[in-house]
């Protein structure tokens, strides 16, 4: 029988994971389990960073971004030696039966090592990308999306002032999702994406058509590890007759205050995470499917294939 959970967040950091923290604790809580908090991911684990928390604990955190418990990349981990270690720890140390884990792949990753040595995990998805397979929507899009689209819009304000194209460039970690969406959202007469790419040709040759019906201005969004977006912006300020500049929105995408979506989903998937282990279900990771919530084993989650996100840029390219 279940009597301590460990709550943990890994990876990137996204809005939204304090919501889901804060669920986990209190549902914890509620079903009379003892509740640890994990701090700076994985290598919290092997550094003893382990509390036991309460109700207060997670007050008043709803409304920050980032992670109240904090965050780490730990290559480390991918040792089965060290993921041994970090089992001896939870369980002998601390007397941890269970784990949630909230991130995205590679704390998905670290949680299947941390199952096959005994310790009971659930994998909950958290990732501005969008970029796991075994759901439609993870922790923390929405809000880096409205941070882009509010980006956006004071782009195009100074892009139409002053007769300019921007490339503006957005996260995405070889998903689409972000650049799509923000494509439809607001009105980009070009989105570009891994699983839409286009030839600095085609771009040039759009544009330049563009420039001859008489349009003034343009806005493309490109997705990020797709080209040096500076030099881009230089060829195409050259081929079109465009003032070009480029814009990286960079790692502003990852803060914020979350958006009711984003607290909303985070809080249900936290409940849901220990409704789950209150069933003996774990070794698996929670997904969004059609809005209702479901899971998978981890490790078919893991081996799904990357989604596609040619139908979101049919539609901004056709509308925009």
């Amino acid at each position: 029988m279940l009597k301590k959970i460990a709550v943990l967040t890994s990876g990137g950091d996204a809005p939204g994971m304090n919501s889901c923290v804060r669920a986990v604790v209190r549902a914890g809580l509620s079903k009379g389990f003892e509740v640890y908090g994990i701090y700076n991911g994985y290598k919290g684990i092997m550094e003893g960073d382990i509390k036991l928390l309460n109700r207060h604990s997670v007050s008043e955190i709803l409304n920050k971004g980032g992670t109240v418990l904090g965050t780490a990349r730990f290559p480390e981990f991918k040792d089965e030696n060290v993921r041994k270690i970090a089992a001896e720890i939870l369980t002998e140390k601390f007397g941890i039966d269970a784990v949630v884990g909230i991130g995205g792949d590679g704390t998905y990753k670290g949680l299947e090592g941390l199952s096959k040595l005994g310790i009971k995990t659930i994998g909950i998805p958290a990732t501005i990308d969008n970029d796991i397979a075994s759901t439609e929507y993870t922790i923390g899009f929405d809000t880096a999306l409205n941070t882009i689209i509010e980006c956006v819009d004071k782009l195009r304000d100074t892009s139409s002032s002053h007769q300019r194209c921007s490339i503006i460039e957005v996260m995405g970690n070889r998903c689409g999702d972000l650049a799509a969406c923000a494509g439809i959202a607001t009105g980009a007469e070009l989105t570009i994406t891994s699983d839409k790419l286009m030839t600095k040709k085609e771009v040039v040759d759009f544009l330049q058509s563009q420039r001859k019906q008489g349009k003034k201005h343009a806005i493309v969004i490109i997705s990020e590890k797709i080209t040096d977006v500076h030099e881009f912006a230089h060829e195409i300020q050259e081929k079109c007759g465009f003032d070009t500049r480029a814009e990286v929105i960079g790692h502003m995408q990852r803060g914020g205050s979350p958006t009711a979506r984003d607290r909303i989903t985070a809080a249900r998937m936290g409940v849901y995470a220990v409704e789950l282990l209150t069933k003996g279900i774990t070794s698996v990771c929670i997904g969004l499917i059609d809005n209702k919530l479901t899971y998978n084993e981890i490790d078919t989650a893991l081996k799904m294939p990357r989604k596609d996100s040619s139908n979101y840029v049919d539609i901004a390219t056709l509308i925009g």
